[in-house]
């Protein structure tokens, strides 16, 4: 099964940044845009790809992880 990250790497043009899209898109829900950031960031971890920006915000209740609410990445692969 192909996840929303496995389709944006896979059209993503290498060695340009690309912004994860937000509004309007699949991303739209706080919480499947982070789950496909973090998706992407494992990524980098084997050096396919470069993170260019992040931010994140506090989740709310304490002890949880930050959401991740921008992933700006290159893709190197």
């Amino acid at each position: 099964m192909t996840t929303i990250a496995d389709s944006l790497f896979a059209t993503a043009p290498i060695g340009q940044p690309v912004e994860l899209p937000r509004a309007g898109s699949w991303l739209e829900n706080d919480y499947v845009y982070d789950a496909t950031a973090r998706e992407i960031k494992q990524r980098a971890q084997q050096g396919c790809v470069e993170i260019v920006q992040e931010r994140q915000v506090a989740a709310g209740a304490s002890g949880d992880e930050p959401l991740i609410t921008h992933l700006a990445f290159r893709r190197l692969c």
